[in-house]
């Protein structure tokens, strides 16, 4: 389970990195050069930011201790899937960060003992 979690929040931790580039990028464009007919900027603009720094590290940081401190590793997976649905919603782009991030999260909590090598 702990691999798995390694795993799943090395790939959630890629994707949220994705979404979190655009998605900063979009806040800072909207406010360096304004509002168009195609563009407008979101409500919470700093809390986008926030999710698009925080979530990439939170979710790789997470797998990163997922082998050795589970339950640190599956609080950081949780937080960085929260953070991503909170920031950006539930949509075709962040359906597979949050996935991946919170099976890693829940499958680092459940891990009771090392994995079998």
């Amino acid at each position: 389970m702990r691999n798995a979690a390694l795993v799943l929040g090395i790939i959630g931790g890629i994707w949220a990195m994705i979404v979190g580039f655009f998605g900063y990028g979009y806040v800072t464009w909207v406010a360096e050069y304004g509002e168009t007919g195609l563009t407008e900027q979101v409500n919470h603009p700093l809390v986008i930011q926030v999710a698009s720094f925080l979530a990439p590290i939170l979710a790789i940081a997470g797998a990163a201790m997922a082998r050795s401190q589970n339950l640190p590793a599956g609080v950081l997976l949780l937080a960085s899937s929260a953070a991503i649905w909170v920031a950006f919603g539930f949509n075709v782009f962040t359906m597979f960060p949050i996935a991946m991030c919170g099976l890693g999260g829940i499958l680092a909590l459940a891990a009771r003992q090392p994995d079998a090598h």
